[in-house]
């Protein structure tokens, strides 16, 4: 059977709805999600994401740090995971772009399914439940703010991927 090769696309919050929200922030977006003054008028929040899913089953919101060193590309996709539970949350801390494979929520995982998105280095997602993802991808370097679920139970489903199936840029 011959392996489909995966090409990353650039990542638009359009193409990238059936698997979560895109995180940037831009004249469009200031415009239209909900914000206020704070702080005695020295800085203004906009509220990006309100409905992160992260406490299901007894689950807590828990922020970390990703330092991811660069892949190689072509790359090999060996397997593929997902979080049933909670939504998870990839924000890069400097200019580092990275590249998501994902597939709907579906099980299992099919590698006929997978799309691949390459962010522009001013991008982070949020995925939603059950969307099948891989590993941390970064194409350069760096620290990523990763904000998911914490729960005493482990909420990570794997599905190996059929040899031979690549991602190129």
């Amino acid at each position: 059977m011959n392996m489909p090769s995966l090409k990353a696309q650039p990542l638009t919050a359009a193409a990238f709805a059936p698997f979560g929200q895109v995180i940037a922030f831009d004249a469009a977006t200031a415009a239209t999600v909900p914000h206020c003054t704070i702080n005695s008028g020295n800085a203004v929040r906009y509220d990006l994401i309100p409905n992160m899913q992260l406490t299901a089953q007894g689950g807590t919101p828990m922020l970390a740090l990703f330092r991811a060193q660069a892949r190689t590309f072509p790359l090999n996709i060996g397997e593929m995971e997902r979080h049933t539970l909670g939504s998870q949350t990839f924000i890069p801390l400097g200019t580092q772009r990275f590249v998501l494979v994902v597939a709907a929520a579906s099980a299992p995982c099919h590698a006929h399914a997978l799309q691949a998105f390459i962010t522009n280095g001013r991008q982070g997602v949020m995925l939603a439940p059950g969307t099948w993802h891989h590993a941390l991808l970064a194409v350069e370097g760096g620290d990523f703010a990763v904000l998911e679920r914490r729960a005493g139970q482990v909420d990570c489903e794997v599905q190996a991927m059929p040899a031979g199936l690549q991602l190129h840029l």
